[in-house]
């Protein structure tokens, strides 16, 4: 077999191991990575790289790995935006944790999140108690958003990646 096609072949399959595995694993698992998660995260990396390119360490072999994985996530993403179907099938849908002040605690047990878990996202929001929210959801990227029920309360959005902490106001 031609040393390209192979390359393009076997990062092709392990692309869409990963995306099999990220659906498997949940998003939730994502959404807040600790330092056990950066280095499974590493080790994945460094494990995945040889099923990608073999014996081939050359630049080009990398750089046709990168590629070709740059190109299949850009595939993938066109396709779940086009296609309600496969997105349903690769992406989770958003789950309601919290409305009008309720905790739903199968929902919390079926995305795999603590109380104390939904509590600390809760609190990163400025808001202090959960009889204080609206709205939470945990949203398809792994991201729990809040809404407050005071009317005065500026609406924050905090990442759950703890190494960018982004926060974007919005207006209810």
């Amino acid at each position: 077999m031609n040393p390209i096609l192979d390359i393009v072949v076997r990062s092709l399959a392990v692309y869409f191991f990963m995306v099999i595995a990220v659906r498997v694993f949940g998003k939730n698992q994502l959404s807040q990575l600790n330092a056990g998660d950066v280095i499974l995260l590493l080790l994945i990396s460094n494990a995945v790289q040889n099923a990608m390119v073999g014996s081939n360490s050359s630049l080009q072999g990398g750089i046709v790995a990168a590629l070709v994985l740059f190109v299949a996530n850009f595939v993938v993403k066109k396709f779940i935006f086009k296609n309600q179907k496969i997105k349903e099938l690769i992406e989770d849908k958003p789950y309601i944790l919290v409305k009008d002040g309720v905790v739903f605690p199968a929902i919390l047990k079926k995305v795999q999140i603590s109380e104390d878990e939904l509590e600390e996202a809760i609190h990163e929001h400025g808001i202090e108690n959960v009889g204080d929210v609206k709205l939470a959801i945990l949203e398809v990227d792994g991201n729990i958003s809040v809404i407050s029920t005071d009317k005065n309360t500026e609406q924050t959005h905090y990442s759950r990646h703890k190494t960018k902490m982004k926060r974007k106001f919005r207006n209810q």
